[in-house]
């Protein structure tokens, strides 16, 4: 068995996909803690993870620090928004944390296991959804009111702006959401077993 990574201090170290996966087959694996949204959680994740959404992280940042016994890697999609949960506990006195590089885009491509469960829609989908129904609305409705097609307008230059930007205010904003924070009841199970109940 390889030896673990070295525990680190309060400044997250980032990790690749292969390290990960060689940490986890080890006798002393990290915990994983994903920190997307409760949909793209659901949508494919690394066995044994956790999820806390990052809004509901930094909102509970020393909670989630205090539970943590052992080294953790952080988890999203890219590995932007681990990195933000990772100064989030960082700023705590946290300690022991790494960020997968690439997120779980890097994980698929390296071969790694995910995990399928039933949730709620990924991010993504919930934006098509919403950026649709806003545009769709709003050109029917120009119809009856012309000028409600800039409504329409404004949301494909948010999108080309989002693109561009590689940033997203509707998803920002859908995030906060309450089914994309996930419940109460998700968050203490969650910290139950980063304080040490066995991976599943």
């Amino acid at each position: 068995m390889s030896s673990a990574p070295t525990r680190t201090t309060t400044h997250p170290v980032e990790i690749s996909a292969g390290a990960l996966r060689t940490w986890l087959a080890g006798d002393a694996a990290p915990r994983v803690l994903d920190v997307r949204t409760p949909g793209e959680y659901a949508a494919g994740h690394v066995p044994g993870s956790y999820n806390i959404p990052l809004a509901t992280l930094t909102e509970h940042a020393r909670s989630v620090a205090d539970h943590l016994d052992q080294d953790v890697v952080l988890v999203c999609r890219s590995g932007a928004r681990a990195g933000v949960a990772a100064q989030a506990l960082a700023g705590t006195g946290g300690t022991g944390m790494h960020v997968l590089s690439g997120g779980m885009q890097a994980w698929s491509g390296a071969g790694g296991e995910v995990r399928e469960t039933s949730g709620p829609w990924e991010l993504e989908r919930q934006v098509r959804l919403v950026a649709g129904g806003i545009v769709l609305t709003s050109v029917l409705a120009s119809t009856v009111v012309p000028g409600a097609k800039w409504v329409a307008a404004g949301i494909g230059g948010g999108l080309t702006f989002a693109a561009l930007s590689n940033t997203c205010a509707m998803a920002q904003g859908l995030m906060q959401m309450p089914w994309n924070r996930g419940s109460a009841g998700q968050l203490q199970e969650a910290l139950s077993g980063l304080a040490g109940r066995s991976r599943g």
